[in-house]
C-alpha cells in the first residue's frame, strides 16, 4: 500500500471523527477506495508480456561487443569496481549523469549495461531517463514509440513500456552477441513538462515495482547543470555515477556537477575519451594499488578511463 493511499485514508478518518457543524444535514459519505491512488502495480519480468523488437545496434558505439580491445577491458574494469562497491553497500539502481552535454554519459550507460548483461547471469534494466534529448534508443536501434514518459503521465502500463531484443538476436543471430538479459525502457513520447513528470511519485513507484525482477537498474539522465531532472531522478537511485570528458570537462564543471548530487551517494567518476592515456603498467600500478604516482602519470582517485 502506497504512502499516498495511506495518507488519504488517514485524513478521511480524521475528518469523519470530527463533530459535524450545526448547519450540516448529514455527514459526507466515506471515500471509495477504488478512486484513490493505489500502491505500485506488482510486476514480474518473467511472466509480463514484454514486447520483443529487432534491435539494430550501432556497433561502433559498443566496444563492449568486441571480442578484444582496450575499450572492452576498460568497461570490464568499471564493471568490476561496481561489483566491489556492491560488496560494501547495498547497490542496485545506478543513475549515470554528467555536468554538461556531450560528455559521454549515454555512451557509458549503454556500454555498462551491455557489459553487465553479457558477462553474468544477472537481469539488467536499462532506462532512458533523459526526457529532453534521448539517445539510448538510437544506440540500440530500438523503437521509441512508448516509454518512460508515457508511464509517468499515467498513459501506459509498466510492462507496455519495456522491450527486449527479438529471439533471433537473443540466440546470437545477426552477428550480435547475446543480449537476452537486457530489458530496455526508452523515453517514449516527449513532453514539455518533463520536470513535472520526473518529480511525481510514479518515478519511485516504478523503481520499487521492478526492483525484485532485476539485479541491476541503470538510468541515463540529462546533464545535471542544465536541467534539474537528473537530481530529481537521483532520489530514486542507490548511487550516482558521474561522467567527465577528457580535454573538455573543466575542473569547475566537474566540481559543480558533484555538488549537484550532494544529497546522493556518488559512486565514482568515469573519465571518458582520453587522448593520451598513461602507459598500462603505470596506470594499473598506481590506480589499482594506490601507490604514490609520479606527477605525469597520477590518476585522480575514483576515476576510470574508457574509450
Amino acid at each position: 500500500m502506497s504512502y499516498i493511499y495511506q495518507a488519504l485514508l488517514r485524513a478521511e478518518r480524521e475528518r469523519q471523527s470530527q463533530p459535524s457543524a450545526p448547519g450540516d444535514r448529514e455527514a459526507a459519505p466515506p471515500p471509495n477506495p477504488g478512486t484513490l491512488p493505489g500502491p505500485p502495480e506488482e510486476f514480474d519480468a518473467d511472466s509480463a508480456p514484454i514486447a520483443q523488437h529487432e534491435w539494430r545496434l550501432f556497433i561502433p558505439s559498443f566496444p563492449t561487443l568486441a571480442k578484444h580491445g582496450r575499450g572492452l577491458e576498460q568497461f570490464r574494469s568499471l564493471r568490476s569496481h561496481i561489483y566491489q562497491a556492491r560488496n560494501e553497500t547495498p547497490l542496485k539502481t545506478i543513475l549515470v549523469s554528467s555536468g554538461m552535454p556531450s560528455e559521454g554519459k549515454s555512451f557509458v550507460t549503454a556500454n555498462l549495461a551491455m557489459s553487465l548483461a553479457r558477462n553474468s547471469n544477472n537481469r539488467i534494466l536499462l532506462i532512458d531517463g533523459d526526457l529532453r534529448r534521448p539517445s539510448l534508443h538510437h544506440l540500440l536501434g530500438a523503437p521509441n514509440d512508448i516509454g518512460l514518459s508515457d508511464y509517468l503521465a499515467g498513459n501506459a502500463e509498466l510492462h507496455a513500456i519495456m522491450q527486449r531484443c527479438s529471439d533471433s538476436q537473443a540466440l546470437g543471430g545477426n552477428g550480435i552477441p547475446d543480449v537476452a538479459k537486457l530489458t530496455f525502457v526508452p523515453t517514449g513520447s516527449l513532453h514539455d513538462n518533463a520536470s513535472e513528470l520526473i518529480t511525481n511519485q510514479r518515478t519511485k513507484e516504478l523503481i520499487a515495482a521492478v526492483s525484485a525482477s532485476f539485479d541491476w537498474i541503470l538510468i541515463d539522465s540529462p546533464p545535471a547543470l542544465v536541467f534539474a531532472d537528473a537530481v530529481d531522478l537521483a532520489r530514486a537511485a542507490d548511487a550516482v555515477l558521474l561522467v567527465v570528458r577528457g580535454s573538455q570537462t573543466t575542473y569547475e564543471v566537474a566540481q559543480r556537477a558533484k555538488s549537484s548530487f550532494s544529497n546522493s551517494n556518488i559512486l565514482g567518476v568515469v573519465l571518458n575519451d582520453i587522448k593520451n592515456p598513461p602507459r598500462r603498467e603505470s596506470y594499473y600500478d598506481y590506480y589499482y594499488y594506490g601507490k604514490k604516482a609520479p606527477k605525469e602519470t597520477a590518476a585522480p582517485e575514483s576515476e576510470q578511463e574508457t574509450q
